[in-house]
């Protein structure tokens, strides 16, 4: 096991629904027992327990779960009490820096990033932003990029015309990298005309793009890119947050026992912003894998 995967092991949040006492007997050690949704109707993200010690946690769910312990012995319930950290019970507070590292998606992922009022290098703890695992933390990505970031699955939107066949009458020099709602059906393809055009991307090969259109007739245009295109990011991906962008985070600091980094904040708003590609192209590292202490 890697040194960041038992790392991870010391970020656990529970949810779930209620279970009925006809079903099971209440289990102290099991925190998905009448435990709020991830998120409230008025928009309140519920975070649930964290636990100091997964492995402590885990051991005493196994002593319930083989029948040796019922919460009658204090010797092992105070101890599990103890353990435990009410999430939600933290403060919020606002912070802002510079990414460092990233890792995983954006439902559980993780930020590391350096305060700006903190030296900067590998032997300075960073704050970590640690990403709800129900993927309800409210997270957008803004700012120029590269054309080179376009990977396939990303979502572009743009105005452009394209031919019967499907492929741009003229290069396109300009697009969005976008993360559609929920539900979202873009508007049909009419060959000819200038329309909105928003599609996922299938394929890259040097200048032409092909893209996927979930309605309508035309369902696969090709996308000529100009040499000087750019790209503009407005979308909630974690694979497009790099080292050195600009990050600003609402959310719960942990700093006691268990905390990741500086400080674990487990994060309810995240906008990070990108640098200009001019600036993007100064030798700085990309995303490395987040650490901890």
């Amino acid at each position: 096991m890697t040194r960041t995967a038992s790392l991870l092991l010391l970020v656990v949040a529970v949810w779930g629904t209620a279970a009925s006492a006809e079903v099971a007997p209440y289990n102290p050690y099991a925190d998905a027992q009448d435990a709020p949704p991830p998120i409230a109707a008025d928009g309140t993200i519920h975070w649930g327990t964290f636990y100091k010690s997964a492995k402590l946690q885990q051991a005493y769910e196994r002593l319930w779960n083989l029948g040796a312990c019922r919460g009658s012995n204090k010797a092992i319930t105070i101890p599990v009490a103890e353990n435990k950290v009410v999430i939600d019970r933290l403060p919020e507070a606002e912070f802002k820096g510079v990414v460092r590292a990233v890792e995983g998606q954006t439902a559980g992922g993780m930020v590391a990033f350096d305060e700006p009022t903190s030296a900067v290098g590998d032997h300075v703890e960073p704050l970590v932003a640690q990403f709800h695992p129900a993927g309800v933390t409210r997270f957008q990505v803004v700012g120029p990029a590269p054309v080179s970031i376009l990977a396939p699955g990303m979502v572009v939107r743009l105005r452009a015309e394209v031919d019967a066949k499907g492929r741009t009458v003229r290069p396109v020099s300009a697009f969005e990298i976008v993360t559609p709602p929920t539900g979202f059906v873009p508007d049909a393809i009419r060959p000819g005309q200038v329309d909105t055009i928003v599609g996922t991307v299938v394929s890259i090969r040097k200048n032409a793009v092909s893209l996927r259109i979930d309605a309508g007739k035309v369902r696969r245009i090709t996308l000529d890119l100009d040499s000087h295109a750019v790209a503009t990011i407005d979308a909630a991906r974690l694979d497009l947050v790099a080292a050195g962008d600009a990050i600003e985070v609402k959310g719960r600091l942990w700093t006691g026992e268990g905390a990741m980094g500086a400080g674990t904040i487990f994060v309810s708003d995240v906008l990070v912003s990108k640098r200009p590609p001019a600036e993007a192209a100064t030798g700085q590292p990309g995303p490395r894998t987040v650490g901890a202490r």
